[in-house]
């Protein structure tokens, strides 16, 4: 698990290594261009599926004569097509992100888990891409199958990561709604996309783009949250700053510990609400925890 304020390029190239990136490789069946994912679709293809009762319309060079001579009915041969599954990564690192109470910051935790999808993704020999939200600008990077392409995803993450500081400006809502946008042009169909965020705010923009994605896509949306946000911390005195204001504050109110907790899980069922609406998968993300949530997902 990556730890502290900030990651580098070389933090994020490493999570390639790890147990459970590296996919299990088979032999390509036809070609180094087709990838390592079975699709839902069957027919002529290139990986025997199953035998099954020959049914009007079927292909009379796909009889297996063998079942047909032994159950006297004819039987047909049906094939799974291993198609091409591209990965798109979203992954937020904007000032939202630039927090963390315990182990790690959020935007840290959300590079990783954009690396685990990419590197894991190249694995299965998919074109992977992505974009990257920062305060006032973004990055693009269109679907290749190429370790170096990913390896410049990695750079950018890293590059925006380290630009976050104490006190910087709020994220321009512009970026957000451009990085969308171009998102929605670049995946039409077949992609297995990734959104990693704490969605703060969830307004119509991301509900909008999560509706509009699932329509042909498979998506995952990884929710990155810090402990502090959902609960507060044991009874005493505190002071915060955000490197410009100081608050001073007492956590031993019980009726301001609940409000505070119910506000993050009103969040948070918000969010999951939307992606059972949707047909999206809906993941977590703690600071504290260990990486895994891709690898399950």
């Amino acid at each position: 698990m990556l730890r502290g304020a900030y990651v580098s390029l070389d933090d994020l190239l490493a999570v390639r290594y790890r147990p459970g990136v590296t996919a299990r490789r088979r032999p390509p069946l036809v070609s180094n261009q087709h990838g390592h994912r079975l699709s839902k679709l069957r027919g002529r293809g290139v990986d025997f599926s199953e035998v099954r009762a020959y049914q009007p319309g079927d292909d009379v060079r796909t009889i297996d004569w063998r079942v047909t001579a032994r159950k006297n009915k004819p039987h047909t041969k049906v094939f799974r097509e291993e198609r091409e599954r591209l990965t798109f990564v979203v992954v937020d690192q904007s000032q939202g992100m630039f927090f963390g109470s315990r182990t790690r910051l959020k935007s840290v935790a959300a590079a990783e888990a954009a690396a685990w999808a990419a590197w894991q993704g190249l694995s299965h020999n998919d074109r992977v891409g992505g974009i990257v939200l920062g305060n006032h600008r973004m990055a693009i990077h269109k679907p290749y199958r190429s370790s170096r392409n990913v390896a410049r995803l990695m750079s950018d993450i890293s590059s925006f990561n380290q630009s976050l500081t104490a006190g910087s400006d709020k994220r321009d809502e512009n970026v957000l709604h451009e990085g969308l946008v171009q998102l929605r042009r670049l995946t039409h169909t077949n992609h297995r996309i990734f959104l990693i965020s704490d969605f703060r705010p969830l307004g119509d923009l991301w509900q909008d783009t999560l509706r509009a994605l699932v329509r042909h896509n498979e998506v995952v949306v990884v929710q990155v949250y810090d402990p502090l946000e959902r609960d507060l911390p044991p009874s005493e005195q505190y002071s915060v700053t955000d490197g410009i204001a100081r608050v001073q504050f007492h956590t031993g109110d019980r009726r301001l510990r609940d409000q505070y907790h119910q506000r993050f899980a009103e969040h948070e069922r918000a969010l999951q609400e939307l992606c059972i609406a949707t047909s999206a998968r809906y993941r977590t993300q703690s600071t504290d925890d260990p990486m895994g949530i891709v690898a399950g997902a």
